[in-house]
């Protein structure tokens, strides 16, 4: 009975983990679309700009209907101050988080927003429950939780599936489950309710702390393997396998045995300290290293960081009174600004200043937020103190504990079937890479995160394009690879996969953030560097590619920095700064006007200057040749954003590449560019 009762209470812990994972990721992504969204609608309407873009508008008025739904659910775990102690209000908890999953799958009774925000809510009132009556269990919800959902997303090729609409039956029948599970396990465990006393527990001010900690390092990096894939600089497939086993195997009792016995080496007063220095020399060494080394130090740390879970709870005293709602909501704090410094890690360059009443900040708050430049590693480290907390100060207790045996060996039989099952899951696929063309088409295209101008989640709407255009290869810009605000997708990845292309990435920002090139030609060489940047860190990204035996064309993908028009003189800067950074380009790797010693080349990218700049002169000056020069502006602008007057942004140039055509997706709206391309004749001699 006692095994039976256990089994059901991991399982409707994994399944409640598991929507919770999904939600929290997903509510995370839409805060930031809602939000921006809603913002650029409203800069608009008091403008008096008219909107008629074709696309979905954000209702500023209910994005702040959410928004205020959103506070009230986060604030919802104190209601088990009062109920808490009522057992059942443990099947309360699961029922609401059942239905708010399962109004995420159908799109009904509530927005996708507010009905995450009611999963994510009644999830921390279901945690504060058992930390207070099954303590032993609540591990088990973020390890199965985090494991469950790399799997999902290993099917989905770093995409969420459960977001399709093929998921809901499926949806249906586990949220189901588990209230059939909640209620199988009230009915069973009425009569044992006297023998559990040693699983009751609470969550205490620290472990509040070291849940803020723990979600942030798991979200933003440790349990996503194309994160980790990012900040390493390595290979996505070879980390899934190996980064679903160390997620899991604390479940093993042997495992945390052994952990046990490493820890009680030590004085107890440095227990936790030396735990805290592991993760934060893996983690060090995961993002300041690169290739295989860099990216198992990181699933070295994701498995210390599992482990960690089982020290969040302590045991309660008998009338000991749990203060753990109101220390959730202060980690509910830190973790909210975890998530918002690690926005600006990556958005510092667009901090505005403040005008009217709002003016007195500018001297505090913008130049904070402009430096979290290059801060992603001081976040990491500092939620691994605040994960590792609970721990220094537990120094009577070591929380790990099992009994080896039967146990153990079905346990890690299930360890090795998920590692072998997120290996068949995340295979890549074979591209089978087009020759003997006599033509190349190449596109440029700023997939501005995934976003559309108003912030619309559009990625399946960003494959469509570039598959309409039909190009052979695509050099992208604004390319996350799993940040929290994109959902956690590595878009390159998605992209390459959904049109059965082939794909390089570089990171220029973080690990996360950068360029792209998808080609369905066979790829032979890619590398990269970083640009100097008084803005937003940027690079440029080279890709040889053999579209022919004896041919091979060079290409270069490329962002400069935006121009802001804050003052004359800084905006004298800015370009200063993109004339710096093209010459960096030729500098690095062209090294001379084009010729018939450069070879077939092509540059492209998002120069965010105008065709009539000094800026881009210089690269006719240097014999490139622009496809789309003399085209009527109509015809090939490709930056196209309400209340702004078209322009032409984004551009490629070619050397000894003749053109045969060129065009632009006008009528795609799934960026504020549009994605241009050039039809390039391969078989003429350089030169000719």
């Amino acid at each position: 009975m006692h095994r039976r009762l256990q089994l059901l209470a991991i399982l409707e812990a994994g399944l409640m983990g598991l929507f919770f994972v999904q939600s929290i990721r997903f509510l995370i992504g839409m805060i930031y679309s809602r939000i921006a969204g809603a913002s650029a609608v409203t800069a608009l309407t008091m403008s008096g700009i008219t909107i008629d873009a074709p696309i979905r508008i954000p209702d500023p008025a209910l994005v702040n209907s959410e928004v205020t739904f959103l506070i009230y659910m986060l604030a919802l775990p104190l209601i088990t101050l009062l109920f808490g102690r009522v057992r059942p209000f443990i099947i309360v908890s699961v029922l609401l988080v059942a239905l708010g999953r399962l109004f995420m799958a159908t799109g009904s009774v509530l927005t996708p927003l507010a009905a995450s925000a009611l999963v994510v809510g009644g999830t921390f009132v279901y945690i504060l429950m058992l930390a207070r009556w099954r303590m032993s269990t609540l591990p088990y919800l973020f390890i199965i939780g985090f494991t469950a959902d790399q799997l999902l997303r290993a099917f989905g090729n770093s995409a969420d599936p459960s977001r399709l609409p093929d998921y809901l039956n499926i949806q249906i029948i586990l949220s189901a489950a588990v209230v059939i599970i909640s209620l199988l396990q009230f009915v069973l465990n009425r009569q044992r309710e006297g023998d559990e006393v040693e699983n009751r527990g609470l969550l205490p001010i620290t472990g509040a702390f070291g849940l803020a900690g723990l979600l942030y390092l798991e979200l933003s990096l440790l349990a996503l393997p194309n994160a980790i894939a990012g900040r390493a600089d390595t290979n996505h497939t070879t980390m899934v396998t190996p980064l679903v086993v160390a997620t899991l195997l604390p479940i093993i009792p042997t495992v945390r045995s052994q952990a046990r016995a490493f820890i009680s080496l030590f004085d107890a007063n440095v227990r936790g300290w030396l735990w805290m220095l592991l993760i934060a020399i893996l983690i060090v060494l995961g993002t300041r290293l690169n290739g295989v080394i860099a990216g198992a130090a990181l699933i070295g740390a994701q498995f210390l960081v599992s482990l960690t879970w089982f020290w969040i709870t302590r045991p309660r005293a008998d009338k000991e009174r749990s203060l753990g709602p109101i220390w959730v909501l202060f980690g509910l704090v830190l973790f909210g600004l975890l998530i918002v410094g690690d926005n600006f890690t990556y958005e510092y360059a667009f901090v505005r200043s403040f005008s009217g009443d709002a003016a007195f900040l500018n001297q505090v708050i913008p130049p904070l937020l402009r430096g979290f430049r290059g801060f992603g590693l001081g976040l990491l480290l500092l939620a691994v103190f605040l994960a590792v907390l609970p721990m220094t100060q537990m120094q009577r207790r070591v929380a790990w504990s099992g009994k080896t045996g039967l146990s153990s060996l079905l346990l890690l039989l299930i360890v090795i079937g998920a590692g072998v099952g997120a290996a068949i899951l995340s295979r890549p696929p074979v591209v089978q890479g087009v020759r003997g063309s006599e033509v190349l088409r190449v596109g440029t295209y700023n997939i501005h995160g995934g976003f559309d101008e108003f912030y619309n989640d559009s990625l399946e709407d960003i494959a469509r394009t570039i598959q309409g255009s039909g190009v052979n290869v695509v050099l992208l810009q604004e390319v996350d690879a799993g940040r929290l605000t994109s959902f956690g997708i590595d878009q390159s990845l998605w992209l390459a996969r959904r049109l059965g292309m082939d794909r390089r990435f570089y990171a220029t920002n973080e690990g996360l953030q950068g360029l792209a090139v998808l080609s369905n030609v066979e790829i032979a060489f890619d590398d990269g560097s970083l640009l100097d940047s008084l803005g937003n860190q940027t690079g440029v990204q080279r890709v040889q590619v053999l579209p022919n035996p004896n041919t091979v064309v060079t290409l270069y993908n490329t962002w400069l920095s935006p121009l802001f028009d804050l003052g004359d003189t800084q905006l004298t800067e800015q370009e200063q700064d993109q004339e710096r950074q093209l010459n960096q380009l030729f500098g690095t790797y062209i090294q001379q006007a084009c010729s018939i010693n450069v070879g077939r080349t092509l540059i492209g990218g998002t120069f965010h200057n105008v065709p009539d700049s000094p800026l881009v002169q210089g690269l006719r000056n240097a014999g490139f040749s622009d496809p789309f020069a003399g085209a009527a502006l109509e015809l090939s602008s490709t930056f196209v954003r309400t209340g702004l007057p078209r322009a032409r942004f984004d551009y490629l140039w070619t050397c000894n590449l003749p053109s045969s055509g060129t065009g632009v997706m006008m009528n795609s709206y799934a960026s504020d560019h549009r994605l241009a391309f050039s039809e390039v004749i391969l078989n003429r001699a350089p030169g000719s």
